[in-house]
């Protein structure tokens, strides 16, 4: 389980394809890795993912075929920057929201401009998830856990303030790009209870 709160940055180092899977390398801050060992959960844009022959440089992490298809990590370029995010403890402070790292589809940037001192981003999600996400909601993009400022059919939009465009890899992002979203789980969970089936 993750905050949504981004506390570090990685780079992929090397992809490898495994017949349809891909084992990935990430670089990271040596101070994560002092924090981790192997088999450990941490969020790679907003992916749980799980740490391979970690050391002091970074980690390895598989990826399945369902994830290539179903995120970005499959269309990460050489050398790509990447937010991280280590597991929640129960004692920590719950910054952002409940995210489970479990991506549910990828939504795509249609506009990005000026809001005063922060940056307005407008993103078009899959249809099928656009009935998840609400004015005031909460959503996790690219592992970034953001509020939503207003809703017009799929297309939804989060203002992102000076620090998170520093801290995160959203601020490199340009039209027509595809994040990694997650829709808040609470909704999910809502539209099951709704559905009444058992």
């Amino acid at each position: 389980m993750f905050t949504g709160i981004v506390t570090n940055q990685g780079r992929l180092l090397s992809r490898e394809d495994h017949g349809g899977d891909q084992r990935l390398r990430i670089q990271v801050d040596p101070a994560i890795m002092q924090q981790s060992s192997e088999g450990d959960s941490i969020a790679v844009n907003g992916v749980c993912l799980t740490m391979i022959s970690p050391d002091a440089e970074g980690f390895y992490a598989d990826v399945s075929a369902e994830t290539l298809e179903k995120t970005s990590l499959g269309l990460l370029a050489d050398a790509a920057q990447v937010n991280l995010e280590l597991p929640m403890r129960l004692s920590d402070r719950l910054g952002g929201h409940m995210v489970s790292g479990h991506v549910d589809g990828l939504a795509s940037l249609l506009d990005r401009r000026a809001d005063a001192r922060s940056e307005r981003f407008d993103f078009r999600a899959p249809a099928e998830l656009a009935r998840f996400i609400s004015t005031k909601g909460s959503v996790t993009l690219d592992g970034v856990s953001l509020t939503v400022n207003s809703v017009n059919g799929a297309v939804f939009s989060v203002n992102l303030i000076p620090h998170t465009l520093d801290v995160t890899s959203l601020g490199t992002l340009r039209p027509e790009d595809k994040v990694n979203l997650e829709v808040d789980m609470i909704a999910r969970y809502v539209e099951r209870l709704m559905q009444g089936e058992y």
